[in-house]
């Protein structure tokens, strides 16, 4: 008996000390269709069993989806944080064509969006666009099943996309083209001159003004510093989805992040999109660390190849991403580097490989290294 107890303890040690040392995991998912509950109760607890401690679920704009899966989610044992896009939005009666961004050419977002047909994305000037904002996440954030809000897309569209990109679109991005630049509105310019009595229609080249930039860059913070105090009144966290560093975030997309007031950062590190091998992740975190206000945890987000045996041939970018042999590499830049843990875009994205990597990554002890 004494040897029994003896080995059930031990069990217990070893058990107690390997989830000491389990690190912290976050992914983004979305739903629910068509499952049924059992279905999506089966599909949390998986997440559960292999590692994952909360999600960032996608459900659209309806409050009650994300009560009827966060209960779910829940019970699953995992944080559950509504994952809704802030500056893209598609046609909505709530929403005025007014509203949306304009390019440098005077060009809607809404009528002729950049690169993909997505992105009629809005202007962060309009009050009408935070009240909109405003409600949606505040109508969200009273639920009791909702841990967080999380914004994605809040930002402008891309005035330079990510190198690894530039093929897949057939363009060559080696400065920024007033198509892709956003937003040159009439209540953007106009209160842009009368805050710094310059007329940016009358440059020759808007790009070389840094005050232009500043504006921009001022317009997103606003608008997540203000959704910030919605969530906060109602008790809930607010994190956001945003690009690398904030160097790369403030160059190709306008976030300024490094001045907003959430409860955490999730930077999409995804190294492919860059050109780049795992080991750039670690580079990535050691400066989004540094960075995030009032040491605002990080979570690095990872960008899982789909399909490894066809890496090699597969022309989208999107369709890239990391190995299961780069996995392991990735986390452990990502902690040694500061992170306080990591998020997966997408557990989906997973082949059996990939989990045994993870595996064995997520339960290691970055302390000592």
């Amino acid at each position: 008996m004494r040897s029994f107890l003896l080995v059930l303890a031990t069990m217990i040690f070893i058990v107690g000390c390997k989830e000491q040392h389990k690190i912290p995991v976050y992914a983004w998912t979305g739903g629910p269709g068509d499952a049924t509950d059992q279905e999506l109760l089966d599909e949390f607890k998986d997440f559960k069993q292999k590692g994952i401690d909360g999600l960032m679920y996608n459900g659209g704009h309806d409050p009650n989806t994300y009560k009827r899966v966060g209960k779910l989610v829940k019970e699953a044992g995992m944080e559950f944080h509504t994952w809704i896009p802030t500056m893209v939005q598609g046609e909505n009666p709530k929403l005025k064509k007014e509203w949306y961004a304009v390019n440098g050419r005077g060009e809607s977002a809404f009528e002729k969006p950049a690169y993909v047909p997505h992105y009629t994305f809005l202007c962060p000037s309009k009050e009408g666009v935070y009240d909109f904002l405003a409600d949606l996440y505040g109508s969200v954030a009273e639920l009791e099943e909702v841990d967080g809000v999380h914004l994605d897309y809040i930002r402008f569209p891309d005035v330079i996309l990510a190198r690894g990109l530039w093929e897949k679109y057939g363009l060559v991005m080696d400065r920024e083209y007033l198509q892709f630049d956003y937003c040159y509105c009439d209540q953007c310019t106009s209160n842009f001159k009368n805050k710094t009595g310059i007329d940016i229609n009358e440059v020759e080249d808007p790009s070389q003004v840094a005050e232009w930039k500043q504006f921009r860059y001022d317009l997103i913070t606003d608008i997540v510093n203000r959704l910030a105090e919605v969530a906060h009144d109602k008790n809930k966290k607010i994190n956001a989805a945003v690009f690398p560093g904030p160097s790369i975030a403030k160059k190709i997309v306008r976030q300024d992040w490094g001045k907003w007031n959430l409860d955490a950062i999730y930077p999409m590190n995804y190294n492919d999109f860059y050109l780049k091998g795992p080991k750039w992740v670690g580079e990535m975190v050691k400066e989004e660390v540094e960075n995030a206000k009032n040491n605002a945890p990080v979570y690095s987000g990872l960008f899982i190849c789909p399909n490894p045996e066809k890496k090699g041939s597969e022309k989208d970018p999107e369709n890239h991403g990391l190995l299961p042999e780069e996995i392991e590499e990735a986390i452990k830049e990502s902690m040694v580097n500061g992170a306080t843990g990591i998020c997966l875009f997408t557990p989906g994205r997973m082949t059996d490989e990939h989990w045994k990597a993870f595996e064995r990554a997520i339960y290691m002890d970055y302390d000592n290294q």
